[in-house]
């Protein structure tokens, strides 16, 4: 047996027609339009209005309600005892401190080696509070029911500064801003306003026509990634603050992220009150930045002035709450054939980058790996659509299925497929069934080092966490049910953990050499 074959289903980070169907109606699904009394100016494709220096102060503004947090022990943990599969970097970050402060507290001989039952002492939690001031509401981060009014082309061509010029090499091809723009938005379901309003307030990309080149090749100042790649260009510098806003957001909101440390070893506490679009941005901001500059980069005069410059006060208007409590998840089907029994390779992970919400799960078909040279192939089998509705979007490796019909992968429930090959890919706007064939799995779209198929939720674009157990029961999510089984994750650990169906169960397990992965209707 050969050895890549062993590695066929390792996955890192996967990121991953017939008469018209009953669609899947569901409610709480606001119109865009009707949500906003007064439409901003781009809306109608007009010249977007810069305001005037001034900005409404804090005591003018009618942000949103401060969240109902339920209370628990936060930070009151002073130790951590270790289980199996844990490492020092994912108990350091399960614990929101850096692995040089978890060290600073515990002199281990090798931080490489731990053994189950190992006490971990954590560090004293922090007693400074970061600022209670409110930068935007949740529907102006996500990307929701009211971001296809905006137009990114547009308000790219209105501007008079680089940004109208910029082109960056994508997969292959060269993109202006505007693509790249749009793309990351969709890709990570982060709005694109809060994407360009940083590119401005970071590099004045929108007001200045001639940035140098440091500013051209990092525009938002990320800088290399932890394997010491460098991160050139617009599409990387948007997806590093894409991930970012979305590890702050859906990590304060279904992870308990509670503090945040900076690199000089500072460390404070969110402010209580805080909504999870505004903890995102002050999370974001603290990224590759100075303790004492961030502190004026989330307040009145910092990002937030920027926003209200070019988008006006984000607040009026905003879709709250998003995800309605208690939002029950429709009935998905398996995504593949009744007739076979596909490999369950991956626990609850990130749907789109590893800071989004654990969202995603991932199945390999059962494909004759005799006749194929390398871990990805093109598999022949097919996925198949989870639920009746309308195909909302198809890109490189993606395809998007609409369950309330209405074409709008923002609206309502949504399911992501990734890893979905070219060759024989279902066409956007085609309406399906449940079982219909949306195309067959492989490497493409994203990041894989083995062919499979990734499956996510979203709800308004919201990332839905594929197993909420472990959230605070005002943030509870449906459970991720297809076909009758239930995702269970282990907490703090990402790809790994369970389907549940009645007394059977079936491991996260990257490989094919078991028959505990193995799943079938």
């Amino acid at each position: 047996m050969c050895l890549w074959f062993a590695v066929l289903l390792l996955v890192n980070l996967a990121a991953c027609i017939r008469t018209r169907p009953d669609i899947i109606i569901v409610t709480q699904t606001p119109e865009p339009r009707a949500a906003i009394a007064n439409d901003p100016p781009w809306a109608s494709g007009g010249t977007p209005t810069v305001f005037a220096d001034g900005i409404t102060t804090s005591s003018d503004r009618v942000p949103t309600p401060d969240p109902t947090r339920s209370i628990v022990a936060e930070n009151t943990a002073r130790e951590y005892v270790v289980k199996a599969g844990d490492t020092l970097s994912g108990i350091a970050a399960a614990n929101q401190v850096s692995l040089a402060t978890l060290l600073s507290v515990n002199p281990l001989a090798d931080p490489n080696l731990l053994v189950v039952g190992q006490v971990i002492r954590l560090p004293e939690p922090p007693s400074t509070e970061s600022s209670s001031f409110k930068l935007l509401p949740d529907s102006r981060l996500v990307r929701g029911p009211d971001s296809r009014l905006f137009d990114v082309r547009n308000f790219i061509n209105q501007q008079p500064g680089y940004i109208r010029l910029a082109t960056d090499l994508v997969d292959g091809d060269l993109l202006n801003a505007a693509d790249v723009v749009e793309r990351v938005s969709l890709e990570f379901s982060v709005d694109a306003r809060i994407l360009l309003a940083l590119l401005e307030y970071r590099a004045r990309w929108l007001s200045s026509i001639n940035p140098d080149e440091e500013t051209r090749l990092h525009p938002l100042g990320a800088g290399p990634n932890a394997s010491g790649v460098e991160r050139d260009g617009l599409y990387r510098q948007l997806t590093w603050a894409a991930d970012q806003l979305n590890a702050g957001y859906y990590g304060w909101k279904y992870r308990d992220l509670t503090t945040l440390e900076f690199e000089n070893g500072e460390r404070l506490r969110f402010a209580a009150g805080l909504n999870a679009a505004t903890v995102a941005v002050q999370y974001m901001l603290s990224q590759f930045n100075d303790y004492a500059a961030w502190w004026g980069d989330i307040s009145p005069d910092g990002l937030y002035r920027t926003y209200h410059q070019y988008f006006g006060d984000p607040f009026p208007g905003a879709i709250e709450p998003l995800v309605p409590s208690g939002m029950p998840q429709p009935p998905l089907a398996l995504p593949f054939s009744e007739a076979e029994v596909w490999f369950y390779t991956g626990g609850p992970h990130g749907g789109w980058g590893s800071g989004s919400a654990w969202s995603a799960i991932d199945f390999a078909p059962p494909d004759d790996l005799t006749d194929v040279d390398s871990a990805c192939y093109i598999s022949q089998h097919w996925a198949t659509a989870v639920a009746a509705g309308v195909i909302a979007r198809t890109a490189v490796g993606v395809v998007v299925l609409d369950l309330d019909g209405d074409g709008d992968e923002a609206t309502g429930w949504s399911i992501l497929y990734l890893h979905v090959a070219a060759e024989g890919r279902i066409a956007s706007g085609t309406q399906v069934n449940p079982g219909d064939r949306i195309g067959r799995p492989s490497c493409q779209g994203g990041f894989s080092n083995g062919t499979h198929l990734h499956v996510a939720r979203r709800y308004n674009g919201e990332w839905i966490p594929a197993d909420c157990s472990g959230c605070r029961v005002e943030q509870a999510a449906a459970p991720f049910v297809l076909g009758g089984w239930q995702v269970v994750g282990l907490a703090g650990q990402e790809y790994q953990g369970f389907l549940v169906r009645g007394p059977d169960q079936r491991v996260a397990e990257q490989g094919r050499l078991t028959p505990d992965n193995l799943v079938t209707w």
